[in-house]
């Protein structure tokens, strides 16, 4: 392992690995990205813990009713609270991973008004 590793890959926990294969299968990218990559319909996603917290992000997943911020409708996930965990798990290390400045990452649905 490079010294400069930047991802943390030893805090991978499987909670993690939990968060990132419901990403997957529910094509999340499809509308949000992470890290710049993926779609620009719904924010981006690499620092959404540091913008809206836990609670936030955890009660619209868990939603039972479609989330519609700015006109954006998001699907009604309706996940059960250990789903909800394990997408905030993964969310957590994304939002740990270095972007070497790279902040304000390229959606404008990201910064908050």
């Amino acid at each position: 392992m490079p010294r400069n590793d930047q991802t943390h890959y030893s805090e991978i926990t499987k909670e993690v690995v939990r968060g990132k294969e419901i990403w997957e299968a529910n094509n999340c990218m499809g509308c949000h990205s992470i890290m710049g990559e993926g779609g620009y319909y719904a924010p981006e996603l690499t620092k959404v813990l540091d913008r809206r917290g836990e609670g936030y992000v955890k009660a619209v997943l868990m939603s039972p009713v479609p989330w519609a911020p700015r006109g954006r409708k998001m699907v009604a996930y309706k996940m059960s609270e250990a789903d909800a965990n394990a997408m905030v798990a993964y969310f957590q290390w994304i939002g740990k991973l270095d972007l070497n400045g790279f902040e304000h990452v390229v959606s404008p649905l990201a910064k908050q008004e």
